[in-house]
């Protein structure tokens, strides 16, 4: 499967992550900071917050999932818009859509920080359910339907987006989802019927 930008992203992330582990100039640089964004128009940090991560594990979890989704969408896009543009566009905005809700929030808060990329990360998931919804991912290396997942994926990310406390950015998750969702319908709307005719019609692959 020729995956050259999912690769790109996924190698051009960890390099930046990896590079902010070891030097906090970086992280102070890219990190999302609404006050750095409001006041200083700083706008870049509305996406190079993504290519930074907390640990080692965020990052690895986050690379993973892309690897395995992202490489499909990559090519359903290229092949339903005859661009490679397409994918990464859609990646890089899927960053921006995702942190504004937690951004226009907190524009002025000066104690609020957000890093990662789960946001866009989501969105690619999400793109992949609508077209594969049957598929088996693997959560915790425990097989389950894709679309099982997505149900409670938005479910338990409404419930922690309103309990808070776990320094997790659930409503960067659903508005990715929600994004991937949408941008893919928007590209073609006619997946509307190939997402409700494979869900009335369950192949477990």
């Amino acid at each position: 499967m020729s995956s050259p930008i999912t690769l790109l992203l996924i190698a051009a992330t960890a390099l930046v992550s990896w590079l902010a582990f070891n030097d906090r100039r970086i992280v102070d640089r890219l990190v999302l900071w609404p006050p750095a964004v409001a006041r200083k128009h700083e706008y870049w940090r509305l996406v190079s917050y993504g290519f930074l991560h907390a640990d080692f594990p965020h990052l690895l979890f986050n690379m993973v999932t892309l690897f395995f989704f992202g490489r499909l969408i990559e090519q359903v896009m290229r092949q339903l818009t005859g661009s490679v543009l397409t994918y990464p566009l859609f990646y890089l905005a899927a960053l921006v859509v995702s942190i504004l809700p937690s951004y226009l929030k907190n524009q002025k808060n000066p104690n609020y920080f957000s890093l990662g990329a789960s946001g866009a990360v989501s969105a690619v998931l999400f793109a992949f359910i609508l077209i594969q919804p049957w598929s088996l991912i693997f959560v915790f290396f425990i097989p389950a339907p894709a679309i099982l997942y997505a149900v409670f994926y938005v479910g338990y990310s409404i419930w922690m987006d309103r309990k808070g406390g776990d320094n997790v950015n659930h409503s960067a998750h659903l508005a990715g989802a929600v994004f991937g969702v949408m941008f893919m319908l928007a590209m073609e709307p006619r997946l509307v019927n190939v997402f409700l005719g494979q869900l009335l019609n369950p192949s477990f692959r």
